[in-house]
């Protein structure tokens, strides 16, 4: 079947309607949107998932739409409790979509861990030793995931680094870490790093002599990067009152402002981390470990910078790219063992981990261009606000139809506190009474 992303008007459906939608827009069923439905995680598996379960804890599961990524339409699962990120994101989906959509892509699946390697004698001996054991370690590597290496997988490469640790005011520490490349292919691979980790350490402390302290996996995935790109016409951006050219001028102004100062870097960034980790979360991958490495990723050169970059090329036309590393797995964990998870795997066709990075990179870049065109023109707070006035309105009292009526007030007076909202929805039933 043909998949379409396009479904103009999804944002004024009901919940069932738009299910409706999803479900001849994809390869999904009304039977497999059962794994939406409260309880879908049965107590009992939540309990093996995770320590001293109680309960489950629901988010709101949206769908990104309007992608179309690599000349694909894409429906985007994403879990998030923030009001206007899932417009945002499916608003700039649609604009991008206009100028030919996404381009995206991942490197291969190659993770970093770290055996690090203490009370050395003699450092510079010890160094010279492991390098000289580096063959022997790979040939050991190489034997303990036998079923990796026949998925294409396993280790790529070890080297060996000095490490010194020279805090002012303390002693100094010499260390050395055994920095070896594992390719996970379609797992995220924190325990597979893990455990060859965990099988090199006693091999390494024979051969240096001294004490193997952290053996571990890095979340800093700086061979593991995946990018997305896009090219924009101006005109995308003309409205009745606003002229495209001035809009892009205004993004790519709000970006230099981000690259050169790392407090507003700080909050461009997190804009980007809105989509990524709401596609993180529905797809059952650890958007934790993403977030480190994005923010230690953004600071490479010294100073914490922009995630994204908007400028215009000699056509006028908005480019914007992106690249961050993406430790993402669409294999193991959650992702077998919660029915919701399942359900978003099968929304985005059951992609491969590097199919998965890149999409998640372009969510990262179009939400990061709906908070820059917020700011450039109406700015952040009005967009904001008139999504989070539908939550004002319901922790007023609001029900049903009258949730839109409490919501019209509050945008039209600007004026979106708990305590309008009660006004408004007081004013509404003495009208209708």
């Amino acid at each position: 079947m043909t998949r379409s992303s396009r479904i103009p008007g999804f944002y004024k459906l009901t919940p069932a309607e738009r299910r409706t939608h999803v479900v001849a827009a994809s390869d999904l069923s009304e039977t497999q949107l059962a794994a939406l439905d409260p309880g879908a995680l049965p107590l009992e598996r939540a309990s093996m998932m995770v320590e001293n379960v109680i309960g489950t804890f629901e988010l709101p599961f949206g769908v990104g739409i309007n992608f179309v990524v690599n000349g694909e339409d894409v429906l985007v699962p994403m879990v998030v409790e923030e009001p206007s990120v899932v417009a945002a994101v499916s608003n700039m989906a649609r604009v991008v979509r206009a100028s030919g959509g996404f381009e995206a892509g991942c490197s291969d699946g190659v993770m970093i861990g770290q055996v690090q390697v203490i009370d050395l004698a003699d450092p510079t001996e010890a160094r010279h030793d492991l390098e000289a054991a580096l063959p022997e370690l790979l040939g050991f590597a190489a034997t303990v995931h036998p079923r990796l290496r026949e998925r294409g997988g396993g280790v790529r490469s070890m080297n060996v680094r000095s490490v010194v640790y020279d805090e002012p005011g303390e002693p100094v520490e010499h260390m050395l870490v055994l920095h070896f490349l594992l390719d996970c292919v379609d797992a995220m691979g924190a325990n597979m790093v893990n455990t060859l980790a965990e099988a090199l350490a006693p091999r390494v402390e024979a051969v240096t002599g001294g004490r193997v302290a952290l053996r571990i996996l890095s979340n800093l995935a700086s061979e593991r990067l995946a990018w997305a790109r896009c090219r924009i016409d101006p005109r995308c951006f003309d409205t009745r009152t606003l002229d495209g050219d001035e809009v892009v001028a205004g993004i790519a102004s709000a970006y230099r402002f981000a690259w050169a100062d790392p407090w507003r870097a700080a909050t461009h960034n997190k804009g980007v981390l809105n989509g990524i980790d709401a596609v993180a979360i529905a797809t059952g991958n650890d958007w934790r470990a993403i977030e480190a490495g994005a923010h230690a990723w953004a600071a490479r050169d010294g100073q914490y910078r922009s995630l994204t970059s908007w400028k215009l090329d000699a056509d006028g036309f908005l480019v914007g790219t992106i690249e961050l590393p993406m430790q993402v797995g669409t294999v193991g964990g959650a992702i077998q063992a919660h029915p919701t998870v399942a359900l978003a795997h099968e929304m985005l066709g059951r992609p491969r981990a590097r199919e998965l990075s890149g999409l998640i990179a372009a969510v990262g870049l179009a939400q990061n261009l709906g908070a820059l065109r917020a700011l450039a023109t109406e700015g952040i707070q009005q967009g904001h606000m008139r999504m989070h006035a539908r939550n004002v309105a319901f922790q007023a009292g609001a029900d049903g139809d009258e949730v839109a009526s409490v919501v019209q007030a509050l945008c039209a007076d600007r004026d979106w506190s708990l305590t309008r909202a009660t006004e408004a929805l007081a004013e509404l039933r003495r009208e209708r009474a």
